[in-house]
């Protein structure tokens, strides 16, 4: 019983820290349908089976022990906020798989979601260095559209060098103020 309401209280910590992460950042309806799936049964039954004590993600545990995790593969299957939705063959199928690019709002879901991931898994040993070491460590074996990559790290970098406070703010005013309009990089240079 401890391991259901252990679950519980952590996904629900994590959804509140992106609800009011997202109200910051001026994205609202994000902030409110953030990791519902992780409610659902296969997902809550998983987290359950593989509860890390709110130290780690269960999914991680499930992986390990099984080479796969049930509960990731139905949560990134229904949450566009993870690179990992953004997967699709090819237009020739033959030549693989390849990162679509995400729309923007998804970028900043995404910086949002491990900036209270790490929150919520490092409690008080957060700094804001964190979100952007865990990208880091994984970059180089991600398929992802490069230029959702270079938007991600842009993010991730201004949250280390400026702060929460600027990020949200940037996301809001900057990123976010044309929603329907597109975002490319010119080499470093973020072009909106």
């Amino acid at each position: 019983m401890s391991k259901i309401w252990g679950h519980f209280y952590t996904i629900t910590r994590h959804k509140i820290i992106v609800l009011k992460t997202c109200f910051k950042a001026g994205l609202y309806k994000q902030g409110l349908l953030h990791d519902l799936s992780k409610y659902s049964f296969i997902e809550f039954g998983r987290g359950v089976k593989y509860y890390q004590g709110g130290k780690r993600s269960p999914i991680n545990k499930e992986k390990e022990v099984n080479g796969y995790a049930l509960g990731w593969l139905h949560h990134k299957g229904r949450n566009r906020h993870h690179f990992e939705y953004w997967i699709d063959y090819k237009p020739n199928p033959h030549e693989g798989i390849t990162g679509v690019k995400m729309p923007k709002r998804y970028v900043a879901e995404m910086v949002i979601d491990r900036i209270s991931a790490s929150k919520n898994y490092l409690n008080g040993n957060y700094k804001e260095d964190e979100p952007l070491k865990y990208w880091l460590k994984g970059k180089d074996f991600y398929i992802i559209d490069e230029d959702s990559k270079k938007l991600t790290e842009y993010l991730l970098i201004m949250l280390r060098d400026k702060g929460e406070k600027e990020l949200l703010h940037f996301i809001k005013h900057t990123l976010m103020k044309e929603k329907n309009k597109d975002y490319k990089f010119d080499g470093d240079k973020l072009v909106l």
